[in-house]
């Protein structure tokens, strides 16, 4: 049994369109209310989470619908091709607004974009595991990320060379008045629309054979409820889910803060330290695929929680700036990645072949639940509380080690490691 690493790379290509709109989105989103329409940071930070709040209930529904839908295209393919066909058009009508200043008419353009996002973001994702045998979708997943990831990064790249920013009184880098938007808007719209092409046209989703547990299915369209055991695993990784995304979003969306306030350098100090999780993260995807066939994904998911409780616990101890950071934001980066690249396949390895799409839902409400919640909480022990930023790290050791508790609980989802001579030989499948 080997992956079809060419159609997974292809699938991955609607995931890629994806991470280069919200890149983009939490870029140069927030600086234009700001900046452009004058809104204060709460009421821009209100409609930042919109998103969040419709994928809490948006993303399992239409995971649900596109289970049950068929078409000539498929069952996930249509909600991916004319989804991105409208945010395009969206896109382009939002950025016209921004150009007239007209707040209310960016304001319901926007609503109708993010709305367009969550219709056909658990569709794009559930492809995968549709078209994927159970044991290779660690891998899959693996590819997937990765090629997603190169999409935020080209969003990245574009808005380095296509804006112009400079330094504030805060040390924060900001985009310089003035400049148009418009190039930047059409630049992203294009490549979303591109790649999804690429993909619809190379990938004939009706024709290719669709992994189909048939045993599940019969019991599933029956009506037959999932096995108590089964679904306290389900509920357990989902809580751990839960659990390391308020670890991880807690430290990625105030550590800004923290380098002003504990180690007193400017805010710019941060991005370099996120960067180098970015990319460690982005190196290990694809070699911790491999590892979780050899291990198994609940070991390697325990490892990476492991990994990244030691090195937050470390970094309560560092109270100035220091290269040795560097290899902290790394080490928390891989052990990002070997969570990520296993917790998906393991949630949809409880699903049956019909519900694939509803339980990618699942997985994506828990996630986004916890990005909600966790700006919250810290903000509140830091700020009403007053015990400061030096609670940051405290706070995600311990959301972490909760995760791992849990994590520890769950007997499902897993697959058995491959047999090989050595953890070697787990790569020799690559062609």
């Amino acid at each position: 049994m080997k992956l079809n690493y060419k159609r997974t790379i292809l699938i991955g290509l609607a995931f890629m369109s994806i991470l280069a709109f919200w890149q983009f989105y939490d870029q140069v989103i927030p600086y234009i209310l700001e900046n452009v329409f004058g809104l204060g940071t709460f009421s821009a930070n209100a409609i930042m989470s919109i998103d969040n709040i419709l994928a809490i209930f948006m993303l399992p529904l239409f995971g649900a619908i596109s289970d049950r839908t068929s078409t000539r295209l498929g069952k996930r393919t249509p909600y991916i091709l004319f989804g991105t066909l409208a945010a395009v058009a969206l896109m382009v009508i939002l950025a016209l607004f921004e150009q007239s200043r007209s707040f209310w008419g960016f304001f319901f353009t926007l609503f109708a974009l993010l709305v367009t996002m969550a219709i056909y973001r658990t569709p794009a994702v559930a492809y995968m595991p549709d078209v994927t045998e159970k044991p290779l979708r660690s891998k899959a997943n693996a590819i997937i990320n990765l090629v997603g990831y190169l999409g935020g990064i080209f969003a990245t790249v574009v808005m380095m060379f296509m804006l112009k920013s400079e330094k504030n009184a805060d040390g924060e880098s900001v985009y310089s008045e003035g400049q148009s938007f418009l190039p930047v808007f059409l630049v992203i719209a294009a490549f979303m629309l591109v790649t999804v092409l690429i993909m619809v046209f190379t990938v004939k989703e009706n024709k290719l054979p669709h992994v189909k547990d048939e045993e599940e299915t019969e019991n599933a369209d029956k009506g037959k409820k999932m096995p108590k055991d089964v679904f306290r695993s389900l509920v357990l990784i989902l809580a751990s889910v839960f659990l390391w995304f308020m670890a991880y979003n807690a430290v990625t969306t105030a550590f800004s803060r923290y380098c002003v306030q504990i180690w007193q350098v400017d805010l710019g100090a941060s991005s370099s330290y996120l960067l180098v999780a970015t990319v460690a993260a982005i190196a290990s995807f694809v070699p911790l695929g491999f590892i979780s066939g050899a291990l198994g994904r609940k070991k390697t998911i325990l490892l990476g929680i492991t990994l990244m409780t030691v090195c937050y616990f470390i970094a309560i101890f560092i109270k100035e700036q220091t290269p040795f950071m560097y290899a902290i934001f790394g080490l928390v980066g891989i052990g990002w990645a070997a969570i990520n690249v296993n917790s998906f396949p393991m949630v949809v390895e409880m699903s049956t072949g019909s519900d694939v799409g509803k339980y990618t839902g699942f997985y994506y409400t828990f996630s986004m639940a916890a990005q909600i919640t966790t700006p919250l909480l810290s903000g509140f022990l830091i700020d009403k509380l007053g015990i400061g930023y030096s609670v940051l790290f405290p706070y995600a050791v311990l959301f972490s080690a909760l995760s791992f508790v849990t994590m520890l609980f769950v007997k499902h989802g897993d697959t058995k490691p491959q047999k090989k001579a050595s953890l070697v030989e787990s790569f020799a499948d690559v062609d």
